[in-house]
């Protein structure tokens, strides 16, 4: 591949406003412990603030593409796995996405649908950062500080050739360090948003098994 494909990626965050979902995600800050796993890995490493956290991240989706050409699905799965799950607050993600519908759930839907939103997003990023052709990121090193005490990590990822793509990470302090709640495509595009419009009608139709059978699906397609 000559550059890198970024309808690609776009075609991961589908375009919905990210004003459509702030006023579900802002004020949560205190309610985070609702969720299972909600706080950061206890083995995860020291960060020094939320920009380290973004280009972490960073760092690791650029070795993935790589070592794209010696690793399948698989192997870039396992690569990417600990940042993901360490960088991104996956059980918080899980509750925003499923909506009101979560607080009807039992413990058990929760868990299940926390395990199978998790590995998609790392099946996600395993099949989209796969190739390389000199691609690099720029990780701003001043957070834009929001008024619940919330951030925003301004990144653009630069391809081979051709026009920068900006990649926004909204992070919000857990108790051990700063963790990802969302990704903004261009500024304003939600991928929470996106995710919640895409489930909705999935969840009123078959309910936490349908959505869960949902992303497993998605996952296991990566693989082929």
């Amino acid at each position: 591949m000559s550059q890198f494909n970024f309808g690609r990626y776009r075609g991961f965050i589908p375009l919905i406003p990210v004003v459509a979902l702030s006023a579900f995600i802002w004020p949560m800050a205190s309610a985070r412990a609702e969720s299972p796993g909600g706080g950061a890995s206890a083995t995860a490493p020291a960060k020094t603030g939320a920009p380290a956290v973004a280009q972490s991240l960073c760092d690791a989706l650029i070795g993935s593409m790589k070592r794209g050409a010696a690793l399948d699905f698989a192997g870039r799965s396992a690569l990417l796995d600990p940042e993901v799950r360490r960088d991104f607050d996956l059980p918080f993600m899980t509750r925003i996405v499923v909506g009101p519908p979560w607080r009807e759930l039992g413990e058990a839907d929760r868990a299940k649908l926390v395990d199978a939103f998790s590995t998609y997003s790392v099946a996600t990023y395993a099949q989209r950062f796969k190739d390389y052709s000199g691609e690099r990121f720029e990780v701003d090193p001043s957070a834009t500080p929001l008024p619940n005490g919330d951030c925003i990590v301004h990144t653009k990822l630069f391809p081979g050739g051709g026009a920068p793509v900006q990649l926004d990470y909204l992070m919000r302090k857990g108790a051990a360090n700063w963790r990802i709640i969302d990704v903004y495509l261009n500024g304003s595009i939600s991928e929470l948003a996106a995710r919640r419009s895409e489930y909705s009608t999935v969840l009123r139709k078959g309910g936490a098994a349908a959505l869960i059978t949902l992303l497993q699906d998605k996952s296991a397609a990566f693989a082929h």
